[in-house]
């Protein structure tokens, strides 16, 4: 698939079916997630991927309820180990989001590439999830998504965005 069509179509999925994801198809969206960049190649990422049915479920329970996410076949949890690094001079020991969040966007532009859906997900309880999967003390989980195949067809451009004028300018704000 042509990279600006995956960009254009990925959409949010809150319906799956169960079918499996082959071994080859999930191998090729995780070696995605581990050749994205980071800053100083810190890599400071640890992806759970959730295959149990009931612990899917208390995923999404922690997830505040959100139950779809459990219909999926795999639930990723992307989690980030505190680099003690101040990024920008502000972010301090929360500066690992950047990184995480750019391997996580290769997660689902790779599984868009595939034909799967997911659902970017950041309302969940951080120290619920942490305790559900053993997560260390020093590590946040950053971000949750179902992974599968849609029901229906789900896949195509956005609605409204805004205009390049409104979110782009040059040489100043």
């Amino acid at each position: 698939m042509e990279f600006y069509e995956v960009v254009r179509t990925r959409r949010s999925i809150r319906s799956y079916k169960p079918d499996p994801i082959p071994d080859d198809i999930l191998n090729r969206i995780l070696e995605a997630v581990r050749i994205a960049p980071s800053g100083s190649n810190r890599q400071p990422w640890k992806f759970i991927l959730v295959k149990d049915e009931r612990l899917k479920r208390m995923v999404a329970e922690a997830c505040h309820g959100q139950s779809f996410i459990a219909e999926a076949p795999i639930v990723v949890v992307a989690c980030g180990y505190n680099i003690h690094y101040n990024r920008g001079g502000y972010m301090g020991d929360m500066s690992m989001l950047v990184d995480v969040s750019i391997a996580f966007t290769h997660l689902i532009l790779a599984a868009r590439a595939e034909g799967l859906g997911t659902c970017w997900i950041g309302a969940f309880n951080n120290e619920r999830l942490k305790k559900l999967l053993n997560i260390p003390e020093d590590v946040n989980v950053v971000a949750v998504t179902p992974l599968g195949y849609p029901k229906g067809e789900a896949f195509r451009e956005p609605g409204y965005r805004k205009s390049l004028e409104e979110i782009v300018s040059i040489d100043k704000f």
